[in-house]
């Protein structure tokens, strides 16, 4: 299984809660459904994805030890816009409105970075929702890059195969425009991670029409 996630943000959430074990495949929230709760992901990796009316899935990202998820729907009070999936073996926190209060309550300093990933996530639907698609391929992998969360030593945890299927794209492509925007200067890679080395120019021609 993967590290568990302690030192994060959102540890106050998951003291005293019992966690949940999800296997590969095991759907974690579904689509469509009432969203009474929202999840802190302990361990593992988890995927989100929209489903369409005639059974197409896009990959909005892949969430690790120490994400939220679900939290969109959780706290505008509309049924889910997209459905999550553990991707490996999962220990996953429930959060429901009377936990977050509590916890909101010990420690408001959560407040102000609970709404910046809210922010981060809408951002994120927004983009897929409403056209993301008719941008081209580098701008949609830009866009995706300037979403994923940081590690503390900077690094960004995605392989080609993650971006490409959150974007539309093939690993071909991905890897193709990763390899302009090093060459640009914007970012370097590694195994299994990215580092953005100047994120101001990649969200500027990730943004310009």
């Amino acid at each position: 299984m993967a590290e568990r996630q302690e030192n994060t943000p959102w540890a106050p959430l998951a003291q005293g809660q019992a966690s949940k074990t999800y296997t590969p495949g095991q759907l974690i929230y579904l689509q469509g459904t009432e969203a009474d709760t929202f999840y802190y992901l302990l361990s593992g990796s988890a995927r989100s994805y929209i489903s369409s009316e005639t059974g197409d899935e896009r990959v909005l990202t892949t969430h690790r030890a120490g994400d939220l998820m679900g939290e969109a729907a959780f706290f505008d009070g509309c049924p889910r816009v997209s459905s999550a999936v553990a991707v490996t073996e999962c220990q996953v926190v429930s959060i429901d409105r009377e936990r977050l209060d509590g916890v909101l309550r010990a420690h408001p300093e959560l407040a102000i970075p609970m709404l910046q990933y809210l922010a981060r996530t809408i951002r994120l639907l927004s983009d897929h929702v409403d056209g993301m698609s008719f941008h081209p391929a580098d701008q949609r992998v830009a866009r995706y890059l300037l979403t994923i969360p940081p590690e503390s030593n900077g690094a960004l945890r995605c392989t080609h195969e993650e971006i490409g299927a959150a974007v539309g794209v093939s690993r071909v492509t991905v890897s193709r425009v990763l390899g302009e925007f090093t060459r640009r200067g914007w970012l370097k890679t590694s195994y299994r991670a990215l580092y953005l080395t100047d994120a101001a120019a990649l969200r500027s021609f990730a943004f310009t029409d």
